[in-house]
């Protein structure tokens, strides 16, 4: 299988890849996210994440980037593909619970909050005026931009949002075996909320059942001169269902083929239905010999924090398929 599939034209020389960070409370639910040891350590993530890819390590806490099974997390890739790339990161605080420990641009946002009882996101149009202004400025800095995100229990606002905008989403999970009935219920509440109120405007569904990533990147997507790309499965396809909502022209998404292989979401099916293009990476990690890489293949995380499309921006600045595989082998060696 090609290492991506399709060619996306586009020409830079200046490219960024700019990671948006945020909670949810909904990754504090038990049984909604995986991005982290329990729960209630789900909001740390998103820092400790940000740490290992800008620093290559994280000392701010006990921390190894591995799952319990010994799968290496998504940053870990994305690290190893932007040091390939000779690339610093550009970290967005777009809502967090903890103080990050890498340099961020702070949009103070606040913590996402539980769509069941109250609205998510109140500040969501500040923050989405906050990401316009940013695409302003980043239009300045670089001709490509890649936005990548990195939201514990992400996939259940990305449901709940793609939902209200009226896409029959099923979303992807970092779980190997997706907890669809949570998902679903917590889903069900927020959309009678959203129902009950009468809520339409796309910026109010995001405010109530949204995260704070999301608004923040509807915005840049507004105002980003450059070439585009998301860098993410199903919570980047609620960012182009939105930016779409909005009257944009959705812009192309790039991930795994992990998160389309992924049975119990219809990534390829929504996609279409957005109009959005998307992009599918295939790193064969079930040939390097590695047996928590291996455990992608089997659903285990599938992607992260722009993980794929770090891979998809190394392999368009010429680095070989072989060397990308070496690398993010080399570094998942060096978590083990």
């Amino acid at each position: 299988m090609a290492f991506v599939s399709g060619n996306i034209s586009l020409s830079f020389t200046r490219p960024l890849f700019c990671g948006i960070l945020a909670n949810t409370l909904l990754s504090t639910v038990p049984g909604v996210s995986g991005a982290g040891p329990s729960p209630e350590k789900t909001l740390l993530t998103p820092v400790l994440d940000a740490e290992l890819i800008a620093t290559g390590n994280v000392t701010s806490y006990p921390f190894k980037p591995n799952t319990p099974t010994g799968c290496p997390t998504p940053s870990t890739i994305t690290r190893a593909m932007l040091s390939l790339c000779g690339l610093q990161p550009f970290f967005v605080n777009a809502g967090l619970r903890h103080t990050p420990t890498v340099p961020c641009y702070d949009l103070y946002g606040k913590v996402g909050d539980d769509p069941r009882i109250r609205d998510a996101v109140p500040e969501a149009r500040a923050l989405f005026s906050h990401g316009e202004t940013l695409g302003k400025i980043l239009s300045q800095a670089c001709d490509l931009l890649v936005v990548a995100e990195c939201v514990p229990g992400g996939t259940t606002t990305a449901l709940c949002v793609l939902r209200a905008l009226g896409y029959e989403a099923s979303v992807s999970s970092s779980f190997v075996k997706n907890p669809v009935s949570i998902k679903e219920e917590i889903c069900s509440q927020a959309l009678a909320r959203i129902s009950s109120d009468n809520i339409t405007d796309p910026l109010d569904i995001v405010r109530y059942t949204g995260d704070p990533m999301m608004p923040v990147a509807a915005g840049m997507i507004q105002t980003y001169t450059g070439n585009l790309l998301l860098a993410g499965g199903t919570q980047m396809l609620s960012v182009a269902a939105l930016a779409k909502a909005l009257g944009r022209k959705p812009p192309a998404v790039v991930t795994t083929s992990y998160v389309r292989d992924d049975p119990t979401a219809n990534v390829t099916v929504l996609a279409d239905r957005i109009g959005s293009p998307v992009y599918y990476v295939d790193p064969g990690f079930g040939d390097l010999g590695h047996s928590g890489l291996a455990r992608y293949c089997i659903g285990e995380v599938k992607e992260g924090f722009g993980a794929g499309g770090a891979m998809y921006l190394a392999h368009r600045m010429g680095h070989s398929e072989d060397l990308i595989r070496e690398k993010i082998l080399s570094a998942a060696h060096a978590c083990s």
